[in-house]
């Protein structure tokens, strides 16, 4: 009896511990949904969320903030009034996801976030084909906010195509270009210039340019020939020589000396030549004002000997006129009479 009260009490403590781990489990993987420190958001996808799973990691640039909550189609959230209204914009994917505000602190209001260009993608996890939602900041002008016809139950954040959807519709644009192309007409048009060029090669003028550069190297090849290049060469490299060996020489060293120690006098003589000039302006100065004075001296001399001259013309006039009156002539008449 002791025994199977034993049995007993070992069972019934596996099952408590087993419920216990079981309630630690489901309250570890819903603490995300239901704690008190988490806000839920929504966004809408174009693309498929193939790897995308209801508690998929929610990253801000590389730092996990939540989890994905829900996963669903809008034409079931969101029921369009009319038939008429059922568009591509009810053919989107949403995804609600909750961010534990406890991780990123205090942060501005989700609408100027927005505004700011805060954006959801879907981004890879490696190459096992598991994706998570990457929250980030984008050009606003580049990727505007979707406008949607209904009233999200959950604040909305725009969503942005991921980098495997936009290399997706790079791809399918190229090849709708491709697609486009005349292709045709374009093997046409290469087919005709092959032809063209044909032609050009072998009765065009391209193959009579060709003949005459064909000519034109033969005769410079004869010329070459003819000149004796080689012997022309050694020839130059004779005179290269000899000219290294005058180089060389004592008597060329002797006379570059003498042309540099004849520029160092030659420079030491320009050098002084500013002095000199000065010394020369000054003795100019010197002699203009000694001749200005010279000038101011000689002038009343000049016309004192001017009137002497003057005066010994006249006398010898008189004289030659009237030699005797010079010694036998009456003195001078009074003043008065010659009045």
């Amino acid at each position: 009896m002791p025994q199977a009260r034993g049995l007993y009490l070992r069972v019934g403590v596996l099952v408590v511990v087993g419920l216990a781990l079981s309630l630690g489990f489901v309250l570890f993987f819903t603490s995300s949904r239901f704690g008190s420190g988490s806000v839920t958001y929504e966004t809408y996808l174009r693309e498929s969320v193939q790897g995308l799973d209801v508690g998929s990691p929610v990253r801000y640039r590389g730092v996990a903030i939540g989890r994905v909550s829900e996963v669903g189609l809008v034409a079931a959230e969101y029921h369009p009034a009319q038939r008429e209204t059922f568009g591509t914009v009810f053919q989107l994917v949403f995804v609600r996801f909750a961010v534990d505000t406890n991780r990123i602190g205090d942060v501005p209001s989700i609408e100027d976030a927005i505004k700011l260009g805060l954006r959801v993608r879907i981004a890879a996890q490696g190459i096992t084909g598991v994706n998570y939602l990457e929250l980030d900041f984008v050009p606003p002008d580049r990727f505007p906010p979707r406008e949607v016809p209904w009233q999200p139950r959950y604040p909305y954040v725009p969503a942005v195509p991921s980098t495997v959807a936009q290399v997706q519709s790079a791809a399918e644009l190229l090849l709708q270009k491709l697609q486009d192309v005349d292709l045709p007409g374009l093997l046409d048009n290469v087919i005709g210039l092959v032809a063209d060029i044909r032609g050009q090669v072998k009765d065009g003028d391209l193959a009579i340019t060709l003949r005459e550069a064909a000519t034109l190297l033969r005769s410079v090849r004869s010329q070459a020939e003819a000149a004796q290049l080689p012997a022309m060469v050694a020839e130059l490299r004779g005179v290269a020589t000899d000219a290294r060996g005058l180089l060389a020489s004592r008597e060329v060293q002797q006379t570059l000396t003498n042309a540099a120690a004849a520029m160092a006098e030659l420079r030491t003589t320009v050098g002084r030549l500013p002095a000199t000039i000065t010394n020369l302006e000054g003795g100019v100065r010197t002699a203009r004002g000694a001749t200005t004075d010279l000038q101011a001296e000689l002038a009343p001399i000049l016309r004192d000997l001017r009137a002497a001259v003057g005066n010994l013309r006249d006398t010898t006039e008189q004289l030659r006129r009237y030699p005797s009156q010079a010694i036998f002539g009456a003195p001078p008449p009074a003043p008065e009479q010659r009045r």
